[in-house]
């Protein structure tokens, strides 16, 4: 299992430009550990999150790393360019040396993102897998026609090309028709911060039943705080969990007043993401030395992870540099 650092920007304190660079320090940070990858989300119209320009942040910590891999976690195909994008990323892969791995989601649930880039909730799942075909062709082949219902392009060839031979692709997504998709085509799959392990074993278990190999490419992104005792990191973790629920129940609210839009919180038929303290602190990584190893092999045991890309959950950065450090001496040669 690889180690991994989950970047989600979080503006706790509303000063963006220290969020970016704190976000720096952490990658930076994490590599000096060993971590072998961090993950960079993508969020817009969002005063909380703020990566919008995700392959832009990448493109920064390329520059300024050497050896960690460098993810997205994820991009929200709907709202771009395919040609675009599979320019941007074989440019990106040159400049990380091929140490660029994709991830992709349809977005959501946040209306806002739907309404300012002209895109409707009933099309962002089909426009995102048509969206990964086309920028697959176009990354590894050359005068690539493609007539879809959302995209056309007649004779493009894309340069640079990657880097990398094959680009690890990962869907973010508890969609049986997008599982189905992923598994066919051998992609990984993401797991979110606050779904359940039984949600995650859902999703795999439908994946496995189509491609039984594949799915040990499956990142798994934690709240996490690891300290001395299971109290202390459940005070310092609960104040950053408490304003993530908080934000995320106000979305649901808003979305759920639409009546088109309820199914987005949905990732499962007949379940929901829940964002209720209690549900967020039994779906992370918070504790103890030995709480957090055997929450992690849980984990392991029922998921078979590729990788667990932490979220270090404190308002401080200097809370975050100490616990990420408890994790590399004392947590991760034990899992």
């Amino acid at each position: 299992m690889k180690t991994g650092l989950f970047c989600n920007y979080e503006n706790h304190d509303q000063n963006a430009h220290r969020v970016i660079f704190e976000q720096v320090t952490l990658v930076k940070y994490v590599e000096s550990l060993d971590f072998e990858e961090a993950w960079i989300t993508e969020h817009h119209f969002n005063d909380f999150s703020v990566s919008p320009s995700t392959l832009m942040l990448i493109a920064h910590l390329a520059g300024i790393t050497h050896k960690i891999r460098l993810g997205s976690a994820a991009l929200l195909l709907a709202f771009h360019n395919p040609i675009i994008i599979a320019q941007s990323i074989a440019t990106l892969d040159n400049l990380c040396n091929g140490r660029l791995s994709i991830g992709i989601a349809k977005g959501g649930p946040f209306p806002e993102q739907n309404k300012h880039f002209a895109t409707s909730m009933s099309e962002s799942r089909s426009k995102t897998l048509e969206a990964i075909t086309l920028i697959h062709k176009l990354l590894y082949y050359t005068d690539v026609s493609f007539t879809g219902e959302y995209y056309q392009c007649q004779g493009v060839t894309i340069y640079p090309k990657p880097l990398q031979k094959s680009i690890s692709v990962y869907v973010a997504t508890s969609d049986d028709d997008t599982l189905k998709f992923s598994a066919v085509k051998s992609l990984g799959l993401m797991g979110g911060t606050q779904f359940s392990l039984n949600i995650l074993k859902n999703n795999v278990t439908k994946y496995r039943a189509i491609n039984s190999s594949g799915s040990d490419r499956l990142m798994l992104a934690r709240f996490f705080f690891v300290a001395r005792t299971n109290e202390e990191a459940v005070s310092e973790a609960l104040p950053f969990l408490r304003i993530f629920s908080q934000r995320m129940k106000a979305v649901k609210n808003q979305v759920q007043s639409d009546d088109n839009h309820s199914q987005h919180l949905m990732p499962i038929s007949g379940q929901k993401a829940s964002f209720n303290e209690d549900d967020l602190l039994e779906n992370s990584i918070i504790g103890d030395v030995t709480t957090c190893r055997d929450k992690i092999k849980r984990f392991q045991d029922e998921l078979n992870l590729g990788t667990l890309a932490l979220n270090p959950s404190s308002l401080y950065l200097q809370k975050k540099l100490e616990s990420l450090a408890l994790y590399n001496q004392e947590v991760r040669n034990y899992v």
